[in-house]
């Protein structure tokens, strides 16, 4: 499936300063960068930076004079998405893990896990597959927390989300990974370009590490779980910012889109009907 992803961020600048931008669609083995373009006014010379923590295309922008900035991105991108049966996914011991897996079996800043240890074996603990465990956590969160546009701030923690029991999609997916992780689940934060999210913006949500593969999962069911076009991955949103300030700079603007341009009609992709009823499908 063919996507048009673009990003507009404008910013003004007070004194010499240093971005770290993360607005590059992720070339994986199931996304194809057909071709993207980046441009920055007034020109400045960018250094493509290497991951060190989840997956990335992190640029580093100096910028040695004060006054208005404004970057640009657009790319065509190619998807697979790939639809198993849950019921056939092979449970994986921790002792099996590719040791690239353990850092999201850990506590993060935003990722209290630790903390929301008893929430999570009391409330998930007992049902049998990690599948359903993580679609449970899921479907527990939509339906207990309320998604609330400018509830909470950067600082905000699942913890914190559970407490409030309101926020956003970066809400919504700090406190999916945290009880995932709680639960001997390995999850990483998800920011991506989401096709049919009104209004048009960037969005958050998780991936959980399940019978050797990582799959997507979003408590927000604001958008279908294949309209995404993945920008990184990370332990939580501290890894993935779509930027990140060093300096005395404030962002004026920033918009993100994301259209459907494949010959073939879309055919949204949702988790549906809750295991409570007993059945669960992809």
């Amino acid at each position: 499936m063919k996507f048009k992803v673009s990003a507009e961020i404008d910013y003004e600048v007070k004194a010499p300063s240093t971005l770290i931008l993360n607005v590059h669609a992720l070339r994986t083995a199931h996304q194809t960068v057909i071709d993207e373009k980046l441009s920055i006014a007034p020109y400045l010379k960018i250094e493509e930076l290497a991951a060190t923590n989840g997956e990335n295309r992190f640029v580093r922008l100096d910028i040695p004079d004060t006054g208005p900035i404004s970057i640009r991105y657009e790319a065509m991108v190619d998807n697979y998405y790939e639809v198993k049966d849950h019921s056939n996914l092979a449970e994986i011991p921790v002792s099996k893990f590719d040791p690239s897996v353990l850092t999201y079996l850990n506590p993060s800043r935003y990722c209290q896990s630790d903390k929301l240890y008893r929430l999570a074996n009391n409330t998930f603990g007992k049902i049998s597959t990690s599948f359903e465990q993580v679609f449970a956590v899921t479907d527990w969160i939509h339906k207990n927390v309320e998604y609330l546009s400018g509830f909470t701030n950067s600082e905000t923690s699942a913890y914190d989300t559970v407490t409030q029991q309101a926020g956003v999609c970066r809400d919504f997916a700090h406190l999916g990974i945290a009880l995932c992780r709680a639960l001997t689940i390995p999850a990483r934060y998800f920011t991506g370009y989401a096709y049919q999210l009104n209004p048009p913006d960037f969005h958050a949500c998780f991936e959980a590490y399940l019978g050797g593969d990582w799959v997507l999962f979003d408590a927000t069911r604001l958008i279908p779980l294949n309209g995404l076009v993945k920008i990184a991955t990370g332990r939580d949103a501290a890894d993935a910012a779509i930027a990140s300030i060093f300096g005395d700079v404030y962002c004026t603007n920033i918009k993100a889109a994301c259209e459907f341009v494949d010959e073939q009609p879309f055919k949204p992709i949702y988790y549906t009907r809750s295991i409570f009823d007993g059945v669960t499908y992809l």
